[in-house]
C-alpha cells in the first residue's frame, strides 16, 4: 500500500500545520512539494476524481496570482477545466491536500485531513 501524499507548499500556515496534525499522530506519509515538482495531468485527474468536493475548489480564485494572469472567477468549474488550468499554472493549486487510496481532501481547515485518515 502506498504512502498517502500532502500536496505542500512550506509558505502556507495550513499546510505547515496539515503536516504539524499528521507528524503529532506519526502517520507516515510523502511531501509533494507542488511548486518545486508540479503534479503532472494525470496525478491531477487522479485528485479530482478522489476529491472530497467540486474539482473548482481545487483552484485559489482569491490568489492574487489568478487576478494577474486575467483569469475569470466564473469559469473552471469542470474537472477537464481544472485540470488544464493547474497543469498550466500549478501556483493556483490549493493546500494542503492530502490524497490516500480512499480518497482525497483539501485540509481547510486543516482538520479536515484527519477525517480522511479515520
Amino acid at each position: 500500500m502506498s504512502l498517502p501524499k500532502l500536496y505542500f507548499n512550506p509558505r502556507c500556515s495550513k499546510a505547515r500545520e496539515a503536516r504539524r496534525l499528521l507528524d503529532d499522530r506519526a502517520v507516515a506519509y510523502d511531501v509533494v512539494a507542488y511548486l518545486d515538482a508540479p503534479p503532472s495531468r494525470a496525478e491531477l485527474e487522479g485528485i479530482v476524481g478522489k476529491l472530497d468536493g467540486e474539482p473548482a475548489d481545487l483552484v485559489r480564485r482569491n490568489d492574487p496570482r489568478f487576478a494577474d494572469l486575467g483569469l475569470d472567477k466564473s469559469g473552471y468549474r469542470t474537472a477537464a477545466e481544472v485540470v488544464d488550468l493547474l497543469v498550466a499554472h500549478p501556483e493556483l493549486l490549493e493546500r494542503p491536500i492530502l490524497v490516500t487510496g480512499a480518497g482525497a481532501v483539501i485540509g481547510r481547515p486543516p482538520e479536515r485531513i484527519l477525517d480522511l485518515l479515520s
